[in-house]
């Protein structure tokens, strides 16, 4: 490679929600045989202005793009996964193997994100001791050492909104030290912890809010 080495610049929380969308953009262009990409093609291809890409690329990418040619897609690749740490697999737990315990449990694109469900919890007697999708079922009241045991750092929350907040706490007990919550509450925990909410219910109110305008803008 002959490219020159350049220094990535801090990457914005709107650049790192991108990423996902590249990286699987690159892929399919990787699979489809092309090696070089050019940031006025991706631009073009997702919709994006050519500024916005090539700040984007500059912020990932530790090669600078071939004049009149583009980046090589294999480095790409790889440095978007590097940042979104894809090479370091990530085991966690699951608290929660009701519908959308089991979705998640079932959603095979975690692995690929690395991240490794290891064992999912549950309070429901008639489920402890099965297997969800090659995941053994364990009493929540295992949660706190088991973490602990096998040094698991993450933790999805998908139980109800008033049984959140003692799983929340129960994993902080076990060493836990990020947390993704999809439980509609606020959690309270220390500084420390990470905590990623995914609220359903609010994204669908911005949703509705949204087409509501558009709507009377129309009208």
């Amino acid at each position: 490679m002959n490219e020159e080495k350049v220094m990535p610049i801090k990457i914005s929380t709107q650049a790192l929600e991108r990423m996902p969308y590249y990286l699987q953009y690159l892929r399919q262009l990787q699979k489809e045989g092309t090696m070089v990409i050019a940031s006025p093609a991706i631009a073009t291809d997702l919709s994006l202005s050519e500024i916005q890409v090539r700040k984007d690329l500059a912020a990932v990418s530790t090669q600078k793009g071939k004049p009149k040619a583009g980046f090589m897609i294999q480095d790409l690749i790889y440095n978007m996964e590097d940042i979104l740490g894809y090479h370091n697999v990530k085991d966690a737990v699951l608290v929660g193997a009701g519908s959308l315990g089991r979705a998640l449990l079932s959603y095979k694109g975690f692995d690929s994100s690395g991240m490794h469900i290891v064992a999912a919890f549950d309070i429901d007697e008639t489920i402890i001791g099965a297997e969800l999708y090659g995941k053994k079922v364990l009493s929540v009241n295992k949660l706190s050492g088991m973490c602990r045991r096998l040094n698991v750092h993450i933790g999805i929350i998908a139980v109800p909104q008033d049984m959140a907040q003692t799983v929340c706490d129960q994993l902080v007990a076990g060493g836990i030290q990020a947390i993704w919550n999809f439980a509609p509450i606020h959690l309270t925990a220390p500084d420390e912890i990470l905590i990623q909410n995914e609220n359903m219910s609010a994204s669908l109110a911005i949703l509705s809010k949204h087409l509501q305008e558009k709507i009377n803008l129309n009208n």
